[in-house]
């Protein structure tokens, strides 16, 4: 078994995280587009959620990822409870760019302004209950490249106010992360990574670059989690039940999709060899594929905090096992 170290940097920044960091979207609850269709992951229970995040703490995880969005500010609200005194021990991403209706739990629009950056980095400092944010990442994924290198300087700004120390763009267009790369204290970029939908040009700018690559989806919205059977139908209120567009992998009220589940199922074998769970093999995945890698799979549970966890002690999978993945995966 090839061992991982525990901790890795992000980026240039000199900032040690553990290998692996935890997501919190899933712990914001629920809300929804103007629409009315759901954007969380149907309901929370806020105890147990901060429960959840202490164990992680616990367990060796220091790296905690949200964003003001996130159930309209109700995931900040309860990463910073659960955090309290122990701020100092870890490493705090959040994401700005939204705009939304914290009393009706609504996302109303967005605005990529440097004015509203700094409204937003106030509002999301006073939520986490914190003075600073380790790491503050633009969450409008398609924001116009030029807008981009006016926010690029209004983080480095940010940081020389002592406000955040680091910042990143949540975006998977390699070009786009470029533009933010080209900052001091750009750290990281924030991108989708799991076995089933590589991303090798942007691990190939992370590693140009000295940039740090946050995983989002590492789990495949749960299908990596072995949970989901095809077409069996998820709570109302979970943004799966009803994918937008930007989500594969699920249909319109009928669950997960037959041919991503196949997928799963062909490598059950090598991701859960060595005693690992099936989730604990998709991350060993990420681990194997780039030493810049910090995976955040989500979590609402103190159960599957510890299950995320437990994925450090076995470490990344084998070059053998990879080159095993993409021939079955015919890649």
């Amino acid at each position: 078994m090839e061992t991982i170290s525990h901790t890795r940097t992000l980026g240039r920044t000199g900032i040690e995280v553990s290998a692996l960091g935890f997501g919190c979207w899933a712990i914001g609850g629920e809300w929804q587009d103007p629409d009315g269709q759901p954007l969380g992951w149907g309901t929370v229970d806020d105890e147990e959620s901060v429960r959840a995040v202490r164990r992680a703490l616990d367990l060796g995880v220091t790296f905690f990822d949200t964003a003001d969005t996130y159930g309209a500010g109700h995931s900040e609200r309860v990463l910073g409870r659960a955090l309290g005194k122990r701020r100092a021990d870890v490493v705090l991403a959040t994401k700005w760019g939204n705009i939304f209706d914290e009393e009706t739990r609504t996302l109303t629009g967005s605005d990529d302004s440097p004015a509203y950056a700094r409204r937003a980095l106030t509002a999301s400092l006073r939520r986490l209950d914190t003075d600073y944010v380790d790491l503050y990442q633009l969450h409008l994924s398609d924001a116009d490249p030029d807008k981009a290198a006016e926010l690029r300087e209004t983080c480095e700004e940010f940081v020389s106010e002592g406000l955040i120390r680091s910042y990143a763009w949540s975006t998977d267009d390699p070009a786009r992360a470029a533009v933010f790369a080209e900052g001091a204290h750009c750290a990281a970029v924030q991108h989708r990574l799991n076995i089933l939908q590589d991303a090798p040009e942007m691990l190939a700018l992370c590693e140009e670059l000295g940039l740090a690559s946050i995983n989002r989806s590492p789990l495949a919205m749960g299908l990596l989690t072995g949970k989901r059977a095809a077409g069996q139908a998820l709570e109302a209120g979970d943004i799966r039940s009803t994918p937008p567009a930007w989500l594969p992998g699920f249909s319109q009220g009928a669950g997960a999709d037959p041919e991503w589940v196949q997928r799963v199922d062909a490598l059950k074998d090598i991701l859960t060899s060595g005693g690992r769970t099936l989730a604990q093999g998709a991350l060993a995945w990420i681990w194997a594929r780039s030493p810049r890698t910090v995976p955040i799979p989500g979590f609402r549970t103190v159960a599957q905090a510890e299950q995320n966890a437990g994925a450090l002690a076995h470490g990344p999978l084998a070059a053998a096992q990879l080159a095993e993945i993409d021939g079955i995966l015919g890649r």
